[in-house]
C-alpha cells in the first residue's frame, strides 16, 4: 500500500508539469506497466484530480478543475514558492502583502521539518534592503495583462512625468517589470508608434475595445526597446559618446537603463545615454573606465572639461 501511495504521488507530480504524457512514457518513469498507469490514473480521478485523456496519443493531461484538490510540490518547488511569497511581501504590487503572508503561513505549516529548517536558515541569512518604489494596483495589472493576452485595445487615463493628464488608446503588447517599476509597452493608436507607459501613472478604462492583430515587438525585443527608451529618450539631457573599445568588451559595464551600446568596429562603439543633468552624464561616462570622445552637446563637453581640470588639480604635485 505504501508503494502504491508513493507511486500515485510521483504520477501526480509528473502530471502537474503541465505537459502531455503518453502512457508508455509515464510507465517508464514510474517503472511499471501501462496497465498499472491506467489504474493509477483512475485512482487520481476518484480523488478529484481531473486527468484528461489526450486523443490520438493515448496519453494523459492534468486539466484545470472546478475545485482545488491538494497541490503536490517537491522540495525545491516548495522552497521556491515560499521564497517567492516572502519576497512579494515587500514588492511593488499594492494590496497583496497580507494574502502573501497568509499563503506563506499555510505553506510553512504543511512543510516537513527539514524544509522548514532550510527556509528559516535562508530567511535568517538574507538581509533585504527596502527601497522606495511606486506601488501599482493588482486590478490594473490584471486588466492590462488580460488585454495583452486577448489582443484587445485598451483605453486609460494617463499622467505623464510633468503632471499632464490625457486619455490614451493603445494596442497593448507586454507588461515589463524593470528596475522596480512596472511598464506597459504598447502601440499607440493616435501616434501610430510604439510607446511605453508607467503603470502606476495610468488607470484602465473598462471594458476594453475591439480586438487587433498582434504586431511584431518594437526593435525585435521588448526589453531592448524599453531599455533604450529609459536610458536616453525619456531624459532631458541626452548624448552619444564614442568609446574606444569594442561593444563586446564593454557590454558587462553597462547596467540596465544606463544606456545602449552600438558597435562601430573591433576597437570602438557608440554609447547612447540620457540623464537629468550634464553632471550625471559625465559620471556615468567616466564610470565605464575606458577612453572616450565626446563632442556634443556643448554643456556635456563643458562638464567633462570641468571634471578633467578638477581631477588634474587633485593630483597635481605641490
Amino acid at each position: 500500500m505504501l508503494e502504491t501511495s508513493a507511486r500515485l504521488l510521483r504520477l501526480l507530480s509528473l502530471l502537474q508539469t503541465h505537459r502531455d504524457w503518453s502512457g508508455p512514457d509515464l510507465a517508464a518513469r514510474l517503472g511499471v506497466s501501462t496497465r498499472t498507469v491506467r489504474r493509477d490514473v483512475d485512482r487520481l480521478r476518484e480523488l478529484g484530480y481531473p486527468v484528461d485523456a489526450v486523443q490520438g496519443t493515448a496519453g494523459y493531461r492534468l486539466a484545470a478543475g472546478s475545485t482545488l484538490p491538494p497541490l503536490l510540490l517537491d522540495d525545491e518547488e516548495a522552497l521556491a514558492v515560499a521564497v517567492g511569497l516572502r519576497t512579494t511581501t515587500g514588492g511593488t504590487v499594492a494590496g497583496i502583502e497580507d494574502a502573501s503572508l497568509r499563503a506563506l503561513a499555510k505553506l510553512e505549516q504543511v512543510m516537513p521539518s527539514r524544509l522548514r529548517h532550510r527556509l528559516r536558515a535562508l530567511q535568517r541569512s538574507v538581509i533585504r534592503v527596502q527601497t522606495e518604489a511606486p506601488r501599482v494596483e493588482p486590478d490594473a495589472l490584471i486588466a492590462i495583462s488580460d488585454a495583452c493576452n486577448r489582443h484587445e485595445r485598451l483605453r486609460f487615463d494617463y499622467t505623464n512625468y510633468q503632471g499632464r493628464q490625457s486619455i490614451k488608446e493603445v494596442e497593448p503588447h507586454a507588461l515589463v517589470n524593470f528596475n522596480r517599476h512596472w511598464y506597459l509597452v504598447a502601440w499607440e493608436v493616435k501616434a501610430r508608434d510604439w510607446r511605453s507607459y508607467r503603470v502606476d501613472r495610468l488607470t484602465p478604462r473598462i471594458p476594453t475595445g475591439p480586438r487587433f492583430p498582434p504586431r511584431e515587438p518594437p526593435e525585435g525585443d521588448v526589453v531592448a526597446y524599453l531599455s533604450n527608451q529609459l536610458s536616453s529618450n525619456a531624459w532631458p539631457h541626452r548624448a552619444t559618446v564614442v568609446l574606444h573599445r569594442s561593444a563586446a568588451e564593454l557590454s558587462e559595464r553597462i547596467w540596465p537603463g544606463m544606456g545602449v551600446l552600438e558597435a562601430l568596429d573591433d576597437a570602438s562603439c557608440l554609447l547612447h545615454l540620457g540623464a537629468d543633468s550634464p553632471w550625471a552624464l559625465s559620471w556615468m561616462i567616466t564610470s565605464i573606465d575606458t577612453d572616450f570622445t565626446v563632442t556634443d552637446p556643448p554643456e556635456l563637453v563643458e562638464q567633462i572639461d570641468r571634471l578633467a581640470r578638477r581631477c588634474a588639480a587633485a593630483t597635481a604635485k605641490p
